[in-house]
């Protein structure tokens, strides 16, 4: 069957951006989605578990799909409406969601290809899918049966508002115990724990994931990955700015996929690919998936080559 071994559960959608007064433009998006594309694009045998529509938007998701190499068997169109993400301003970031009764919420787990658990080796939860019911509870439960089953858990919170409250809080909980990696922004943190300052939201995330490898970005001020030996740094790349739009899902795509690639690979080279990764996406305009000689080009002489086809 040759399934992947990465398998990101979640949401896509259609992105309408706010251009001017009068226009609007539409792109393909969603965290998890972009998550699934950067790990295809880099070589990675990957999955996108996730339900589209059966209309235009979700046709232009599919190709997207198709076209960044990701494996079509774990995505499937159905009769609902499409989900979109009004993005009202860029700068400040202002944006709703319109989506009731979407064709993400119908994503059924029996759906998929049989074997799927067993060839994963890292399964990747996050953002909006988990906050959305009854996908969330669909969701958490594939969590705890690929964690049971000795799968590596990869889990992004990237923080939207509808998050604040207490249903969510548990949520974050339970998948934080879960997950082997986590990767949050400090903006994350902000919104997830508006009650405690960075350090103290770090030392909460911690006491519900002892073991987790915990990823912390700071935008131009580098990164942060926190083992339970260790702390590392990786200052940013040099590179000119056009669009943060991915740059954290490329950041977190680009980790598993060197986890997987060169699992014997330290920690700190770990990093910097996936620093490498961001700093590609944030150069191009929308959500850029980066190729492996994309990074491999950023990283020039600074890493040894890397095969990503290995």
């Amino acid at each position: 069957m040759n399934l992947p071994k990465l398998i990101v559960f979640g949401e896509a959608l259609t992105d309408f951006i706010r251009e001017d007064r009068q226009r609007w433009r539409s792109t393909p998006g969603g965290s998890c989605w972009n998550v699934a594309r950067v790990g295809a694009r880099l070589g990675v045998p990957t999955g996108f578990a996730g339900t589209v529509s059966h209309d235009t938007f979700g046709d232009e998701l599919m190709q997207q799909s198709a076209r960044a190499g990701l494996d079509m068997r774990f995505t499937r169109q159905v009769e609902r409406a499409p989900f979109f993400a009004m993005v009202v301003s860029k700068h400040p970031p202002q944006y709703f969601f319109i989506g009731d009764n979407s064709a993400d919420l119908a994503f059924d787990v029996k759906a998929m290809p049989s074997g799927w658990l067993e060839a994963a080796r890292i399964v990747h939860f996050g953002s909006l899918s988990l906050v959305r019911q009854p996908l969330a509870a669909h969701l958490l439960e594939i969590a705890e049966a690929a964690h049971a089953a000795g799968k590596q858990i990869s889990f992004d919170p990237n923080y939207r508002d509808l998050m604040a409250g207490p249903a969510y809080r548990n949520t974050l909980r339970r998948m934080a115990g879960l997950a082997s990696y986590i990767k949050v922004s400090d903006e994350d943190l902000r919104g997830l724990f508006p009650e405690l300052d960075e350090a103290s939201a770090l030392a909460q995330l911690r006491e519900w994931a002892p073991a987790a490898a915990i990823l912390v970005t700071r935008g131009a001020a580098g990164m942060q990955l926190f083992t339970a030996q260790e702390v590392l740094f990786q200052p940013a790349f040099a590179a000119e700015v056009v669009d943060t739009v991915g740059c954290g899902d490329a950041c977190v795509g680009g980790w598993m996929a060197s986890l997987l690639t060169r699992p014997d690979a330290p920690l700190a080279s770990h990093l910097q690919f996936s620093a490498a990764c961001a700093a590609v996406t944030c150069a191009q305009q929308g959500a850029y998936a980066p190729r492996s000689d994309d990074v491999t080009a950023l990283l020039g002489s600074e890493s040894p080559s890397i095969d990503f086809h290995h």
